[in-house]
């Protein structure tokens, strides 16, 4: 198996698990710190969470499938900084925990880069061929 795939499949499992387990299946207690932090009451924090949920199970489908666009790329790792400054504002004592959003987005993000890294040098090959 390639690099690239290596990094599709995890980049797809990583969106996909963080919708699937700690919101649709059952919502983390870290899920509702972080609702909690913004105001919500205990029915709109349940809702955005499992919206939260479908969105990314879907993006996580997106990124399987369209894994070679650049722009759903882009997307992506812009997702990954904002979720991660929105943990930073909200809950920076999460910042510091075991398994946390630091450790998770940068690597999620430097797979990210490496299926941007192989679009570029495909699109660059291509052009040599021609």
């Amino acid at each position: 198996m390639s690099s690239v795939q290596i990094a599709r499949y995890i980049v797809s499992f990583s969106w996909l698990y963080h919708g699937i387990f700690p919101k649709l299946v059952h919502i983390a207690p870290f899920e509702k710190l972080m609702t909690a932090s913004i105001g919500f009451s205990e029915e709109a924090s349940y809702f955005i969470t499992k919206a939260a949920g479908v969105g990314e199970v879907l993006f996580g489908l997106l990124i399987f499938v369209y894994y070679r666009s650049k722009l759903l790329l882009f997307f992506n790792i812009l997702a990954l900084c904002g979720l991660l400054l929105f943990v930073a504002i909200l809950q920076p004592s999460l910042l510091i925990e075991a398994f946390n959003p630091v450790t998770t987005n940068i690597a999620i993000i430097g797979l990210s880069l490496i299926l941007l890294a192989d679009l570029n040098q495909s699109k660059n090959g291509d052009n040599a061929q021609v």
